[in-house]
């Protein structure tokens, strides 16, 4: 966003007439949503608190009752402080007690580059307030990460600029946003090309491609193969009929503990008994799923064969169990989707930062990586990551991950590069949940895609 401030600059924008620009946003927002009030607005020393002396002198125009109170004045000739000079309403000493009185708290205290822990005054007077609307991130919230440093109140409302920040969309952050307005304050887009960013909300801009043409066949339209274990065979089962429905032209499940014990599942699913090596001599062979209800025995057995063959290999369940503590095991794999509990195991605790961890261990293998959960995250090996947010709560089901990584497959298997593969996988599996509602079980999500 400094770059971006920067680039507008070259391009005729002025940090004041973008700053007069977002505090006007906050107050559209807020007489948008809120009845006049009492109000209060906190603002920091930095250009966040900038934004918010323009939002109160605007809700006092417009006949709010208003009040300002600062935690430390902004500093002499700043933009920030001209807009502070411009309101002529009341000022109260920084605390609890104002905040408590306000029917209504805009928090203009920290943006989304919070370099310091939220305690002390700042905190207790956060605290205080009954109804908060933050500028840009609730007060606390690291903007890099979604992390809550020290204290950050719970927001009914979040006005942020330009683009969102990657703690709108990673937990805890997400949750305390309450709902998220993205605001146009006059930076031109034509500014992006040039900061390049690498970190996308996940969305089908990222992947979409044309449908396939008319003459595309079975095999052009590509191969998925399920390695299928003899215990759990719903899993395989489960991945498969994704991989099916996600747009695969051909799926089947090679069964280490023969292909009877799955010969009762969907018709459409081919089962083989051949030996994994012997499957391999068909090139057509090109994408295979390796981990859902295979067996950590089994496991260790058949991925390393699969990626010395140089196969797009999935990487989910059992799979990623069996290496606990050797990421090295999957150099060569094309996607690895672990929960957190696998990720722990492989790469050990990701902390707050699930995007920076899932970049690194994506970096450590070579492979994409899906942090799988609400916020599931997918990293590349190029740096690029995206981030998901429309999963429901109720996705978190026994099996699901079992169609997630049979989407992927698919999406490889269509032509998707890995990342884009994922990321359209992510996606369409939390659209379909969210379809289903809740109380869904992972076959409901075959059944959604039928």
């Amino acid at each position: 966003m400094g770059r971006a401030d920067r680039l507008a600059a070259g391009l005729g924008a002025t940090v004041c007439g973008l700053m007069e620009n977002a505090g006007r946003a906050v107050a559209r927002a807020v007489r948008a949503r809120v009845r006049p009030c009492r109000t209060l607005v906190l603002c920091g020393p930095g250009n966040n608190g900038g934004d918010g002396y323009v939002a109160a002198r605007l809700l006092a125009q417009a006949g709010w009752p208003v009040a300002l109170a600062y935690m430390a004045p902004p500093r002499d000739g700043t933009d920030a402080a001209h807009m502070a000079a411009r309101f002529r309403g009341p000022r109260h000493d920084f605390g609890p007690a104002a905040a408590g009185r306000a029917e209504l708290v805009v928090d203009a205290v920290f943006g989304a580059g919070l370099s310091r822990d939220v305690d002390g005054a700042v905190a207790d007077t956060l605290r205080a307030a009954r109804r908060v609307v933050a500028i840009d991130m609730p007060s606390g919230v690291d903007g890099a990460t979604g992390a809550v440093r020290g204290y950050a109140p719970q927001a009914v409302l979040t006005v942020t600029f330009f683009c969102r920040k990657p703690g709108h969309l990673l937990l805890p952050g997400r949750g305390l946003c309450g709902e998220l307005v993205v605001a146009d304050i006059g930076i031109p887009a034509s500014v992006l090309p040039s900061i390049a960013p690498s970190t996308f909300h996940n969305e089908p801009s990222l992947w979409f491609r044309a449908p396939p043409g008319v003459d595309e066949n079975k095999y052009t339209r590509g191969t998925v193969t399920v390695c299928g274990g003899a215990a759990m065979t719903g899993a395989a089962r489960l991945a498969a009929g994704a991989a099916r429905r996600g747009g695969a032209g051909l799926v089947s499940i090679a069964a280490a503990g023969g292909g009877d014990i799955y010969r009762t599942g969907e018709p459409g699913v081919i089962v083989l008994d051949a030996p994994v090596a012997s499957l391999l001599e068909d090139k057509r062979r090109r994408v295979w799923v390796c981990g859902p209800g295979l067996g950590q025995e089994e496991a260790r057995r058949v991925l390393p064969v699969l990626l010395a063959a140089g196969r797009q290999v999935v990487v989910d369940a059992d799979a990623l169990t069996a290496f606990a503590g050797s990421p090295q095991a999957f150099a060569g794999a094309a996607v690895l989707t672990p929960h957190a509990g696998e990720f722990l195991r492989v790469f050990g605790d990701p902390g707050s930062d699930r995007l920076g961890a899932a970049r690194a261990a994506s970096r450590l293998t070579g492979a994409v990586v899906v942090l799988k959960g609400s916020d599931t995250v997918i990293a590349s090996p190029d740096g690029r990551a995206a981030i998901n947010d429309n999963a429901p709560r109720w996705l978190a089901t026994a099996g699901s991950g079992d169609v997630l990584s049979g989407l992927v497959g698919a999406g490889l298997a269509i032509g998707h590069a890995p990342f884009e593969a994922a990321c359209r996988a992510v996606w369409h599996h939390g659209a379909l949940g969210a379809a289903c509602g809740e109380g869904l079980i992972a076959e409901d999500l075959l059944r959604r895609m039928e």
